[in-house]
């Protein structure tokens, strides 16, 4: 009967488990010289090794020829009956689906009993974090005081939700991400074995689509196998349902030469090939996420997460860009990424993204003679400026005149983080804040061009505090005194009676007003 790759190719011993010594030394140490503790936590990313980690310590602790190093023999009875799942002193539990009071303390019930053959029982609780809360409770109780005979490891990939209480009373151990290196490796040595033709930037490839994951890796290996030829880079990126380097940097051009027409073409075509839209968004930022990097001078071979012949592409990308356009563009897609796992239109989200990526600005950018503007001198917080200390009157404000040439485009760079202003800006003033919903905002030089979609904020800004402290929430966060002006979006039309009574209420400075 055919064997899958991942369960055939499970390390049996700590010598097989691949990119982390920082656990398996360890381990091996308390096992050599009799000092294993009575409950262990393993935590990290699905394939990284938890689970095999725990099923290799409970046949150690329990092995009766374990070697010299920490290792189990593999030969013994014990040994052998653990592999085949048939020792009843070793006990699996999968919490995702065992996840009740009942199953706890039914657990609890049977560590009373000593174990039949071994020297411990060991229970192996996987996907620990799916307990519900009274199961913790139980579990708890056990685990403050356990038999001497009873040994627990717990698993799982959100410790986060494993309760402090739970966790202190535990040796913890975090399993690192394998390198792709290191898979890369394994999987040529395994190819090998199994007689299958393995280019080597195929295993790099899926090495790389792994994203750090053992189990992963040998599973996508598996799947190219199957079909009984050459396992190349294309065929794993066919296997994969990846858009294919080709086509992710075809895109990435086609942004930064502000050709939308292109983007969108390729962007169908890997539709038409039933790509999945929400993973060309990941590797589009990933990609995006190495340009920084490169950008930056952080682009160390470690820290990228890229091919080798990627690596020129690359650069010229990130050469062509400014720092800025690409955190830009990595906040656009990230945002389509989230509102992508809400809306059954993938595509459509992901067209949207790179439409106004790959749109070029209009010409210049009006600014009309009406627009608000904060002059540059210092100001101090709203909360504490007397009225005699005001930097500008409301009417300075909606007067300013505009520049006697139009601002370009190509002078306006968008600020990245102006969803991160806004945030805080509500917790100074709500009402303006509200009416900046949806809006963007753009810098050049020591002016600022705000663009909101809701026209009362246009009203709105023309208050002298409300402009001030809008003003010095964004030095705040830019380290700049900005000229602020704003334009709205929207095409001109009359306020709703909502905004009508909101104005009203501000002319009258009443609480409430009420229209009869």
């Amino acid at each position: 009967m055919y064997q899958a790759l991942y369960r055939k190719w499970r390390p049996r011993s700590f010598d097989d488990v691949i990119s982390q010594p920082h656990i398996t030394t360890a381990l091996r140490n308390q096992i050599r010289e009799g000092r294993t503790a009575h409950a262990y936590l393993f935590t990290g990313s699905r394939g990284t090794g938890k689970t095999t980690c725990a099923r290799i310590l409970a046949k150690a602790v329990n092995c009766e020829h374990r070697t010299p190093e920490g290792n189990p023999c593999l030969s013994c009875d014990i040994c052998r009956d653990a592999e085949r799942g048939a020792l009843s002193d070793i006990i699996e539990i999968d919490a995702a689906s065992n996840n009740s009071v009942e199953d706890i303390r039914d657990l609890r019930e049977g560590t009373v009993y000593l174990p039949e053959r071994c020297r411990f029982k060991v229970y192996i609780i996987d996907e620990v974090h799916m307990l519900s809360p009274s199961a913790w409770g139980a579990l708890l109780k056990v685990m403050e005081e356990p038999p001497e005979y009873v040994k627990f490891i717990l698993a799982t990939t959100e410790i986060h939700k494993v309760p402090a209480t739970i966790i202190s009373r535990c040796q913890r151990y975090d399993f690192h991400r394998i390198r792709s290196n290191d898979i890369a490796a394994r999987l040529e040595y395994i190819a090998g074995q199994e007689q299958l033709s393995l280019e080597p930037e195929a295993a790099q490839l899926i090495a790389h689509l792994a994203d750090g994951g053992m189990r992963d890796a040998l599973s996508l290996l598996d799947q190219c196998a199957s079909g009984g030829e050459a396992i190349t880079p294309q065929l794993v990126t066919q296997a994969a349902g990846a858009a294919g380097r080709d086509s992710v940097f075809a895109i990435l051009k086609a942004i930064q030469d502000q050709d939308a027409p292109k983007a969108l073409e390729v962007t169908g075509a890997l539709y038409d090939q039933s790509k999945d839209m929400m993973r060309l968004c990941d590797e589009l930022l990933e990609q995006l996420r190495n340009m920084m990097l490169l950008k930056a001078g952080a682009g160390e071979p470690e820290l990228l997460t890229c091919l080798p012949d990627e690596l020129e592409s690359l650069q010229q990308l990130a050469q062509a860009a400014s720092l800025d356009s690409i955190l830009s563009r990595i906040t656009r897609l990230q945002d389509s990424r989230e509102r992508m796992q809400r809306s059954p239109g993938k595509r459509v989200e992901l067209e949207m993204a790179l439409l106004q990526l790959a749109s070029p600005m209009p010409a210049a950018v009006p600014v009309p003679v009406s627009a608000p503007q904060v002059q540059t001198q210092p100001a101090a917080p709203v909360a504490a400026a007397p009225k005699s200390e005001a930097a500008v009157a409301p009417a300075e404000l909606a007067e300013t005149p505009a520049r006697e040439q139009p601002l370009r485009a190509s002078d306006f760079q968008p600020v990245s983080n102006w969803a991160d202003i806004l945030a805080a800006y509500q917790a100074v003033n709500p009402a303006v804040s509200g009416s900046l919903a949806e809006s963007s905002a753009f810098v050049a030089g020591n002016t600022m061009l705000i663009v909101a979609k809701n026209r009362f904020f246009l009203t709105l800004l023309k208050n002298k505090e409300n402009a001030v402290s809008l003003r010095e929430i964004v030095r705040q966060f830019l380290g700049v005194e900005y000229n602020i002006r704003a334009k709205c979006s929207e095409p001109e039309q009359k306020a709703s009676k909502a905004q009508t009574l909101i104005q009203k209420a501000i002319d009258s400075k009443l609480d409430t007003a009420v229209e009869t």
